[in-house]
């Protein structure tokens, strides 16, 4: 699946990953009465509500991006309703060929690890019978539990050639309160990207490992020491837009041959005409101001990269 992403973002000339993250609050009006109408004011209603608006946009960009990352959380909080929207949101995204990551960060040992994993990425045995239930093609997890946490995923990951981002230094600001630590000298996050580099090692694609790393645009500093550090895993890079990180901040996140990252945005794109720049498009276009922002992102890279 690396190979994909890579080959993708090649085709598209966009290292972008689109974060559909919906939250009732972006929904515009006239998509969340067509739910109400015919569900309610109910976390059934507020799921079709979530489905009609990733479709609508998804409809809009697949053919600009390569990929997509939808937060679980946004559609947990709305229970069973939520998950399934999830799922078919997942779905519709592979059935236009977009690389799907799965942001669930997860960081569990042992067998709830290897069910996690089984769930999100593999096959699920009932009976004589095996099912994939959600599916994706790379999930995110967090490291802090060790590599009793991350294997399990692996030997999943390995079975199906699919891969795992991992949290490495993250966005948020806060993230400083134990990745900055110092052990032995250096940061927290530089003993993560060695072991990153670890993991990889044995599952490479035909340039980048099937184990990549997530470093957040607000640290380009950090983005910098990390990149040497893990040259062949593929870096999800968050932050971008809403919070702040800018194309500018992007250049050493990325390898000389200019692949080695994709650049997360969500809300940036996905509640686009809720921005200013985009709001003479309206509501009703909302889509459209997704595509315009998608277009707006991949240049803004790509003079960054130049």
């Amino acid at each position: 699946m690396i190979n994909k992403l890579v080959e993708k973002i090649k085709k598209t000339e966009a290292p972008i990953v689109v974060g559909l993250d919906p939250m009732m609050k972006f929904i515009p009006e006239h998509i969340q009465q067509a739910a109400f109408k015919e569900f309610g004011e109910t976390l059934e209603g507020a799921a079709e509500a979530i489905w009609q608006y990733n479709k609508a946009i998804v409809d809009n960009i697949y053919d600009l991006i390569p990929c997509v990352k939808p937060q679980i959380a946004m559609y947990e909080q709305f229970g069973i309703p939520g998950l399934i929207a999830y799922k078919k949101t997942i779905e519709y995204c592979k059935s236009k060929d977009l690389v799907v990551i799965g942001d669930i960060k997860r960081g569990d040992i042992g067998s709830t690890s290897e069910a996690y994993a089984v769930g999100h990425l593999g096959k699920v045995k009932v009976g004589n019978n095996s099912y994939y239930s959600f599916d994706e093609d790379f999930a995110t997890l967090a490291p802090y539990m060790g590599s009793d946490s991350i294997n399990p995923f692996k030997k999943i990951c390995q079975e199906e050639k699919k891969g795992l981002f991992i949290l490495v230094k993250t966005s948020n600001p806060s993230s400083g309160e134990f990745q900055d630590r110092l052990i032995d000298g250096r940061p927290l996050y530089e003993w993560v990207a060695e072991k990153v580099v670890e993991w990889g090692s044995d599952f490479m694609g035909d340039s980048y490992s099937y184990i990549g790393a997530v470093v957040g645009a607000t640290y380009p500093e950090m983005g910098k020491v990390l990149r040497e550090l893990m040259p062949k895993s593929f870096i999800l890079v968050p932050g971008y837009g809403a919070q702040g990180g800018k194309g500018a901040d992007l250049v050493h996140f990325f390898n000389q041959d200019g692949l080695g990252a994709i650049v997360n945005s969500s809300r940036g794109i996905i509640a686009a005409y809720q921005q200013e720049q985009y709001q003479a498009l309206g509501a009703a276009n909302f889509a459209d101001a997704s595509r315009q922002a998608v277009i707006d992102m991949r240049e803004d890279i790509k003079q960054a990269l130049k």
